[in-house]
């Protein structure tokens, strides 16, 4: 007959579980729809009015060009450019305030920031505008923070973003289109991982479910575990004997004296 280990639940599990981290939000869709739309409204903007926003765009190792660190995501070429990175950018937006609501805010200013940076640095002369930079920002942050933190739901989000934004990594290197631009896919990349290695989630530790899960746990110790040998086969306890209960028993100095008292019923009974 085959042997079975059924271990019993932790007695002292806490009731939140992993799970519990990843709490739907109205911030889930506001926060990429906002972000979306400003990028169409600016955008709308330069053509209503007849705007040309290009040159506010990053133009490397020039001191006018900083300006673009900050606004070149907000610059499109045309609605074609615009629309290519407005859907990456909902769905990877969403993503991240879903499972890193903590990190949103900061992964999205410090990757607008630092790829801004690195593109100036090492980009062509000339003028790099568009959110691509920050879309490869998403995909490597969440990509490489979803293998760090080895918890399932995590890992199989970045393995869903690999599967649909694996072939963005072509784009990172030169002369693959000389019209885009490859240095600000590279350094949305390098900031993404550097990101994911900043950020810690200790948060994600996995809750202990049983008691041998517990650092503590002493499997000596364990009613169940005593049961099998070292072999694994299964054998009865010896019995334990009962503990003689000691007697308590009490001692006194003082003297004691006893009266004895007559019985008044026979005393007072009539005489017929």
């Amino acid at each position: 007959m085959d042997n079975y280990l059924i271990y019993k639940k932790a007695s002292n599990q806490p009731k939140a579980t992993m799970d519990n981290h990843f709490k739907f939000t109205n911030s889930v869709i506001l926060l990429p729809l906002f972000f979306v739309l400003t990028l169409w409204f600016v955008f709308w903007l330069e053509i209503r009015f007849d705007f040309d926003f290009v040159q506010n765009g990053i133009n490397p190792r020039t001191f006018s060009g900083l300006q673009g660190i900050i606004f070149s995501p907000f610059i499109h070429s045309n609605i074609e450019h615009l629309y290519n990175n407005s859907l990456p950018l909902l769905v990877l937006l969403a993503a991240l305030q879903f499972f890193y609501s903590k990190q949103a805010l900061a992964v999205i200013g410090y990757g607008i920031l630092v790829s801004g940076i690195l593109t100036w640095i090492i980009g062509r002369g000339n003028y790099h505008i568009g959110a691509s930079g920050l879309v490869y920002v998403l995909v490597s942050f969440i990509f490489f923070k979803g293998i760090l933190t080895k918890y399932y739901r995590l890992v199989a989000l970045s393995l869903a973003v690999v599967v649909v934004y694996g072939g963005m990594v072509w784009y990172v290197f030169p002369k693959v289109d000389e019209t885009i631009s490859w240095e600000g896919h590279l350094a949305g990349l390098v900031t993404g991982l550097a990101l994911s290695l900043l950020y810690k989630t200790s948060e994600y530790k996995k809750v202990p479910k049983y008691d041998w899960e517990h650092p503590d746990f002493n499997p000596n110790e364990d009613k169940f575990l005593q049961r099998f040998d070292e072999n694994g086969n299964f054998v009865n306890l010896p019995k334990e004997e009962p503990e003689e209960e000691e007697q308590p028993y009490f001692s006194i100095n003082l003297p004691v004296i006893y009266t004895v008292l007559p019985n008044k019923k026979k005393e007072s009974k009539p005489e017929s």
